[in-house]
């Protein structure tokens, strides 16, 4: 069984300059993508994907392959990550490379630890899944979320479904996809069959599925990956 892992890097990033290669505690934003990955033993391939030669240069130091640059049509902001995923195994394909799993790693996952690229595997072998999606418990409940109208007022705003209870802590449990990991199968509708009855989730806890885009999300990591959080 042949698995890649996919660290997709495209240079530009519009929110956080450069977020991809910028320095989080002393390494690049993608090492500790490329690291996990490595790390894991599980990958026959962990490649980035980039546009960019400074960007692959720096990925290669890293320890992560570049064999190729992105494609310009899959560096536009109109490119979904699973596009860039279809183009690396079609380049890999043409290089006589095929593989069975591909893991799609966002490098603004930083906190993903080798543990949690484990679990989602071992998942994918208990269930007979076709995908593994992390996903992690929501920070609050989206029970106690409403609209509200041009003038503000908050008649209705409390939903029927959560006066009938006490306390937060008795509604259920909601969880979001946090961006970490993707895990499927090669197939030739990748991206567009995760969400069915072959696929399922891995929770990660909150505290490793921060997702970088801004300044702020950046400032946070720092101090998870400081208080060790991330297991590093």
């Amino acid at each position: 069984m042949k698995n890649i892992a996919i660290i997709p890097a495209r240079s530009g990033s519009k929110g956080l300059k450069d977020k991809n290669i910028k320095l989080l505690n002393g390494k690049p934003l993608m090492w500790y993508s490329i690291q996990a990955a490595i790390n894991s033993g599980f990958f026959d391939e962990v490649m980035v994907s980039t546009d960019s030669e400074r960007y692959a240069d720096i990925a290669k130091q890293c320890g992560a392959s570049v064999p190729f640059l992105r494609s310009e049509k899959e560096a536009s902001d109109t490119a979904s990550s699973w596009d860039v995923v279809k183009e690396v195994l079609t380049n890999y394909k043409k290089m006589g490379q095929t593989f069975e799993n591909v893991m799609l790693l966002q490098p603004t996952s930083p906190l993903r630890t080798v543990d949690d690229i484990i679990k989602s595997f071992e998942i994918m072998e208990e269930k007979a899944a076709h995908s593994v999606i992390d996903v992690c418990e929501t920070e609050h409940s989206p029970l106690w979320c409403n609209v509200l109208p041009d003038d503000n007022c908050l008649d209705g705003f409390i939903r029927p479904e959560v006066k009938v209870v006490s306390g937060r802590q008795r509604l259920p449990a909601y969880y979001r996809i946090n961006g970490a990991i993707y895990l499927t199968k090669v197939s030739d509708n990748i991206g567009n069959d995760l969400y069915n009855k072959n696929g399922f989730a891995y929770v990660m806890p909150r505290e490793r599925s921060i997702d970088i885009d801004t300044e702020f999300d950046f400032k946070m990591a720092e101090i998870l990956l400081k208080n060790e959080v991330g297991n590093r």
